[in-house]
């Protein structure tokens, strides 16, 4: 399913917003297996109301993220957390194997 290639960058700081930010790239081999991710991953909201914000989008077979955080411990608790559930959708899909069109 998603391959191990991985493009993350590491702004650091925004100089704009002081905020840290931390975006990520996760190639599928459709874009039907990226959407599949998005729609499962998109519910989980982050349990804190301030401090963080995480978007997700879909473009062809490519999910990317970006996180938006005002502290390190935050952006890095929240990155392990949606890298865990990554791999629970990532594992599930090979499970199953390809989706099969409607």
């Amino acid at each position: 399913m998603a391959t191990a290639n991985m493009a993350s960058t590491d702004g650091g700081a925004n100089h704009g917003t002081g905020k840290l930010e931390f975006s990520l790239d996760v190639p599928f081999p459709s874009s039907r297996e990226a959407a599949i991710a998005l729609r499962s991953l998109s519910p989980d909201r982050e349990p804190r109301k301030g401090g963080i914000s995480k978007e997700l989008t879909v473009s062809g077979s490519t999910l990317s993220l970006r996180w938006s955080a005002d502290e390190a411990r935050i952006l890095r608790v929240s990155v392990n957390s949606f890298l865990d559930h990554l791999l629970l959708v990532v594992e599930t899909m090979e499970m199953f194997g390809p989706p099969v069109s409607p």
